[in-house]
């Protein structure tokens, strides 16, 4: 039995909020556990000067990401004087796998810009970004495809991530912060709807662990983002009836 009660393979709560902020484009308050974050979703009209130097066509769409002071169990303070490692880290992360679940060349013109900030961390922010950052940005490119901007096909299929890891031993599913600072294994993932990968980053934080590890680790994300994926969507059924 885990820290919080939770079998090997078992997902803590998780709850998305759609809506949350009414002024963004599209927006949404992920929990997992007791992690909790805000994602909200800017759409401008013009693209990067790089595209535009580039002769690139279609559109673009970047990652931000924040800790509050007071997410954490001592106070982060905030990064005023340049990003850390790790945040640039977790920025790609996030932009690159929302970027996977949008036609770029489909967008057209337009720069998506989605920031993610953590309220309350917990373990598995940036998974939780990632998962919660799709339902607003899906929240806010319906909203195109409604009005006659966009093509459906905008949109590609959903995705989500979620942390597994490896504690005293054993193969866990979206680790919490207490579980992610012991275990022997770190790994983040990044699915898409139809099974195929985004993104691994798989750490030994101790001992290299062997290839059959990996493939039970990767089993039970596999299994994780399905479930992420269904509370995805059972979320934007609920807003686009509404709408």
């Amino acid at each position: 039995m885990r820290i919080d009660g939770r079998k090997p393979d078992q997902l803590r709560p998780v709850t998305i909020t759609p809506g949350f902020i009414v002024y963004p484009e599209g927006s949404a308050l992920i929990a997992v556990g007791n992690t909790r974050v805000l994602c909200n979703v800017t759409i401008e009209g013009t693209v990067p000067r790089w595209m535009q130097a580039q002769g690139v066509s279609g559109g673009w769409i970047t990652g931000e990401y924040s800790l509050l002071p007071r997410s954490t169990h001592t106070r982060t303070p905030r990064e005023t004087n340049g990003l850390s490692g790790r945040t640039h880290e977790i920025r790609r992360l996030i932009g690159r796998s929302l970027r996977a679940a949008v036609d770029l060349e489909k967008l057209g013109a337009r720069t998506i810009t989605l920031d993610c900030d953590v309220l309350q961390a917990d373990g598995g922010t940036r998974t939780a970004a990632v998962t919660g950052g799709y339902v607003a940005l899906a929240i806010a490119l319906n909203k195109l495809i409604a009005e006659g901007c966009i093509p459906p096909e905008t949109l590609r299929p959903a995705v989500a991530a979620v942390s597994v890891g490896i504690v005293d031993g054993l193969p866990l599913l979206d680790l919490c912060y207490e579980e992610d600072h012991r275990a022997e294994v770190d790994v983040n993932v990044a699915m898409n709807a139809e099974g195929k990968f985004i993104e691994v980053q798989g750490t030994a934080e101790g001992e290299p662990f062997a290839r059959p590890a990996l493939d039970e680790l990767l089993e039970l994300a596999y299994k994780g983002v399905g479930q992420l994926l269904a509370i995805q969507n059972e979320t934007l059924q609920t807003v686009l009836v509404n709408h």
